[in-house]
């Protein structure tokens, strides 16, 4: 493996090191016009003088945020093999920093998974190695289909909002309320739920079914080693977890790491919210937690060409001033 590796195919594409640089006669060799740096250092601008080059400051750890970064690293590199030239994406190793970026343009250009690509790049460069945080954000960045605006897709501003509450949580609090996400502000209107949970007191709606957060229930050991699961058909979660929803503001907005819920229209205990996690009755931990108790609502099969209106579920702006919307769409 040399200092400077060509990423395999037609692509004057190459990786390499910090030390990379100072390889003169393969820079040249491989002509390269464009360098993209992807780590943070103070650059010996001797060294960029006859290159374009662009930075892209992040360090190698799971938590960095390199994602955001993909659209304009992958325009860069693109704008340089256009030119006729070569691109040279450095870190300090070519090992995580670099390979991920070589990956996430890998992965636009020709749509190919995480691993796919990866298994490419690692032909010219074995040792290229993503840590398991830019392995999940280039999951994640697969999973939205590698868009040109990353930042405005609901994917990623989930994805971030998660990273806020985790952030919180190892923080000791709970999220600030400007960075609460509540789901149904941000749903697909066109969607239609599978079942709504209502109140049983007064039957206001308090969640659609694609607001529920899936957990599976835990097997456990016993003492005789032997791997136990429920009884086929029971149940044994008491609650429905779900996502922060707007009838929630007024509650989760407080600042508290837990509470109780109560129906927005008759005022009865509902579920409670814990930011740092719960245990279900089902054995297994759901964190962040916000659960509705089974005992006090019903599930309801949703009503064909019902909306999020009529359940009472906030449905985005858009949406609302949409002209055709049809009879019977006051909130329950």
């Amino acid at each position: 493996m040399a200092l400077i590796d060509k990423v395999p195919g037609e692509l004057k594409l190459h990786i390499g090191g910090l030390f990379t640089l100072r390889r003169k006669e393969a820079l040249k060799e491989a002509n390269i016009t464009h360098v993209l740096s992807v780590l943070r250092f103070t650059p010996d601008e001797k060294l960029f003088n006859s290159f374009r080059h662009m930075v892209v400051e992040v360090d190698d750890v799971e938590d960095e945020n390199l994602l955001q970064h993909f659209p304009s690293t992958n325009n860069f590199i693109q704008d340089g093999l256009d030119g006729g030239g070569g691109v040279l994406v450095h870190c300090a190793m070519g090992k995580s920093r670099s390979a991920t970026v070589v990956i996430a343009f890998l992965m636009a250009k020709y749509h190919i998974s995480p691993s796919e690509a990866l298994a490419q790049l690692r032909q010219a460069r074995p040792m290229c190695e993503p840590n398991s945080g830019f392995m999940e954000q280039l999951s994640i960045y697969y999973q939205m289909q590698t868009p040109e605006n990353v930042e405005e897709n609901p994917v990623y501003q989930r994805w971030v909002y998660q990273r806020e509450v985790e952030l919180s949580r190892a923080c000791g609090q709970a999220p600030e309320a400007e960075k609460i996400r509540f789901e149904d502000e941000h749903a697909d209107s066109q969607k239609q739920a599978d079942f709504e949970l209502r109140c049983r007191k007064c039957r206001r709606t308090l969640a659609m079914s694609q607001f529920l957060v899936d957990h599976k229930p835990r097997t456990f050991q016993s003492d005789q080693t032997e791997i136990q699961t429920p009884p086929a058909g029971a149940s044994l979660c008491a609650h429905y977890f779900v996502d922060p929803l707007s009838w929630m503001r007024p509650e989760l907005e407080q600042g508290k790491l837990d509470g109780r819920l109560e129906c927005p229209k008759c005022k009865t205990n509902v579920g409670k919210y814990a930011w740092q996690g719960m245990k279900c009755s089902c054995n297994e931990w759901v964190v962040p937690a916000i659960s509705i108790s089974k005992s006090r609502i019903d599930e309801v099969k949703s009503r064909t060409g019902v909306g999020a209106d009529v359940a009472g579920i906030r449905r985005p702006p858009a949406a609302l001033a949409s002209p055709n919307r049809g009879p019977g769409t006051q909130n329950l």
